[in-house]
Formats: structure tokens, sequence, C-alpha cells
């Protein structure tokens, strides 16, 4: 099966989406030539909706994530925010952007201060993203979100917690900033089984209640069914499957999503009720 980058979703709305990518590829110099790590991809985000890219390393998921927060530029192709083109922004522009696009990474531990407290870590951002009033409120609101009581999260520095409640963090400062789109690159894969499934719930909560789109990155592609809308395979650097999760899950046409499905033999029995 060839790429299906350019190729209609499944069941696709029409309606404008949120955040796009259009043909975007990036290439890396290396030694005698260049390396394609994304190869002309392009993916719609909509409103309220969980959008989840899987592969293995080296597919270039993560490279893709990157180019849509514009941290890596693009060498060619377009992202599109909102109907704007927003490839080349910068300055106030890119600032304000990633209010609206913010990201949740795989470290949550490497994302703090060891020597400041959460209470600190968060009045900080609030202070240089410009939101200066009633941040209390704001900052109890984000962590209800997650789940997480002010008086005990606030006060703690990133050793005196666990793996998952760093990572509800994380996210809680990311919704501090008010987005629009929720970009989670492999934000559970250092996290055990437990502690996965909650921080999954939190992301479909937040999908549900607040109708955050998210952009799920992973090597799992038994998290990507259990928490997305919709799916996109990749493998080195192509996207190779792309559809509903069910049909995804059930009917995979690619030899490559047939591959990984059967890591997890028994993702199909589990997911049948899901909700």
């Amino acid at each position: 099966m060839t790429s299906t980058a350019h190729q209609p979703w499944a069941g696709a709305t029409t309606v404008q989406p949120v955040l796009s990518a259009k043909g975007v590829t990036k290439q890396f110099s290396v030694a005698g030539g260049h390396f394609t790590a994304v190869d002309d991809v392009t993916v719609d985000f909509h409103q309220g909706k969980v959008l989840a890219v899987v592969g293995e390393s080296g597919s270039g998921k993560s490279t893709l994530a990157r180019m849509l927060l514009r941290l890596l530029p693009v060498t060619s192709g377009q992202i599109i925010y909102e109907g704007r083109d927003v490839t080349h922004i910068r300055g106030t522009e890119l600032r304000k952007y990633w209010q609206d696009v913010q990201a949740v990474f795989q470290d949550p531990f490497a994302s703090f201060n060891q020597f400041f407290t959460v209470g600190h870590m968060f009045k900080r951002s609030l202070r240089l993203a410009g939101q200066g009033v009633d941040t209390d409120e704001l900052i109890a609101r984000c962590l209800g979100y997650v789940g997480l009581k002010p008086d005990e999260a606030l006060p703690k520095y990133p050793h005196q917690m666990s793996g998952g409640q760093r990572q509800r963090v994380m996210v809680a400062r990311a919704l501090m900033m008010n987005p629009k789109v929720l970009l989670a690159d492999e934000a559970t894969s250092m996290l055990d089984a437990s502690l996965r499934v909650s921080v999954l719930n939190v992301l479909q909560d937040l999908r549900r209640d607040l109708g955050l789109t998210v952009l799920f990155i992973t090597h799992d592609i038994g998290q990507a069914c259990y928490l997305a809308d919709e799916v996109i395979v990749m493998e080195h650097g192509l996207v190779v499957e792309r559809g509903e999760t069910d049909k995804v899950i059930f009917e995979p046409q690619h030899e490559y999503t047939k591959r990984l499905l059967s890591d997890v033999p028994d993702l199909k029995g589990s997911l049948k009720h899901r909700v």
C-alpha cells in the first residue's frame, strides 16, 4: 500500500479543521546527502477530537509533532492554524500560537526545574504569558481538571511527586494557557500501566468536557486505540494507514499496521466495548 497522505479520511468532517499539516516534509542533512524524516504528510485536526499518530521509533511521528509546534522548521509544506498559514510566523505571533497550541512531552521530570515547587512554576508560567490576574483561581481550576488538589500539589517539589502526578501537573500547566490544541508526545511512555490509564483518562475527559483538540503521539497502538477517534500510522516518514479508530483496529489494510496490532493480541477483544 502506498502513502495515503493526500487521501481524505473515511468519515472525515467537512468542518474547517483547527490545525492542519499540508504536505509537510522534513529533511535533515547527513553525510553524503539528506535524510527524509517526514515525507509529504497531510493531516487535519478537528475541534474536540483526539487524533493519534502511531509508529515505531524513527517513523517520523515526533518530528511531525515538532513541526506542528513550530519547534522545527518544515523543509516544504504548510502548517495551517484556524485557516491561517503559520508556517513562518515569528515573534509575538509565534508566542501567541504557542499559547493556543500547547504540548506535553515524554519525560515529566525533565520538564521541571528541580529547585522550584509546582506553585512557583505555575506562577512563573503565567507571568511569562502575561496572565497576572486571578491566577490562584485559574491554577486551582486547571489542577481540578486533572484530579489534583492545590493544597496537595502546589507546595511540592518534583521529586516529591509520582510520575503520574508530575505528568498531570504538566497537563494542568498547559491548560492554564487556555489552549485549543494539546499535543501529547509520548506523554505516557515513561509511566507504569496504571498511571498510563489515569493520564489517558484525563486526556479523554478534557476532550469531552472542554472541547479540547488532542494530538496523541505514541508507539503503542493499544493506547492510541483506547483514546483516539481517528488514527494515522506512520512508517519511515510516510502515512501508511489512516481512518476512524474502529476501522483501523478491525479492518487494517497495511502490513505494518497489522504487525503493530499483532503485538497487542488482546486488543480487539478489549476494545469491543470501549466508550
